[in-house]
């Protein structure tokens, strides 16, 4: 995922930049408010992350300016203002989302996989890998033209490699994302719902997308 991060202070910004990357995520950093406006408006993001107190525009103005041009772009606040009076002024001027500082990494990445996957579904966004077709909008999948049934997790599990396709998702990736937990190395249970998945997506295909990279995890090949 691609993501704009407006944030003037540099250890914070350092701090959220390398934790994404981690992640797989491509991460912009720009610490002024006017720059961060005009970078988020000319580029292609899939998610902005912004602070209030910014030099040039503060959050609030940079939210607003750039939700009249990106109606799309999912917002993420995160900010050492916490007043109810803030939260409100934040989603007023179109974020999203609202996170306070100081914060745990782990709940700031639920926050960012929550708005993603509303995103997706609100946007009807449709995923493609070859013959695979995964339609977050009505929630239907297809390989080949003929439709998949999945159950919820499975769907979005699907929905998190396709997302990533071509990069390799860790165990403990896979788990936090598809069910908010740390992985368990006591639990199977994701090599069972990759295995569910194969049943359903690769079963019947010459061509197998959903990969085991060994010793690093799961991957869905294009």
């Amino acid at each position: 995922m691609n993501i704009l991060l407006i944030e003037d202070d540099p250890e914070v910004a350092a701090f959220i930049k390398t934790g994404l990357e981690e992640q797989y995520h491509s991460v912009t950093v720009v610490p002024d408010g006017v720059e961060g406006t005009n970078t988020a408006i000319e580029q292609d993001f899939d998610l902005l992350i912004l602070d209030i107190i910014v030099p040039g525009y503060n959050g609030f103005k940079v939210c607003q300016l750039v939700r009249t041009r990106k109606k799309e772009l999912p917002i993420l606040m995160l900010t050492a203002l916490g007043t109810v009076r803030d939260k409100i002024e934040g989603f007023e001027n179109g974020a999203d989302d609202y996170l306070t500082k100081p914060f745990h990494f782990e709940e700031l990445l639920a926050r960012i996989n929550a708005l993603t996957r509303r995103h997706n579904l609100l946007s009807g966004k449709i995923y493609k890998a070859a013959d695979l077709e995964v339609n977050c909008g009505n929630g239907t999948v297809s390989r080949s033209g003929r439709e998949i049934t999945l159950t919820s997790k499975e769907f979005t599990l699907l929905e998190i490699l396709i997302a990533n396709k071509n990069k390799v998702l860790s165990r403990n990736e896979i788990a936090e994302k598809v069910w908010g937990i740390n992985f368990d190395r006591g639990t199977n249970i994701i090599d069972v719902y990759i295995n569910y998945l194969r049943a359903k997506v690769d079963k019947n295909h010459s061509v197998k997308l959903i990969q085991t990279v060994i010793g690093r995890g799961y991957t869905l090949k294009d």
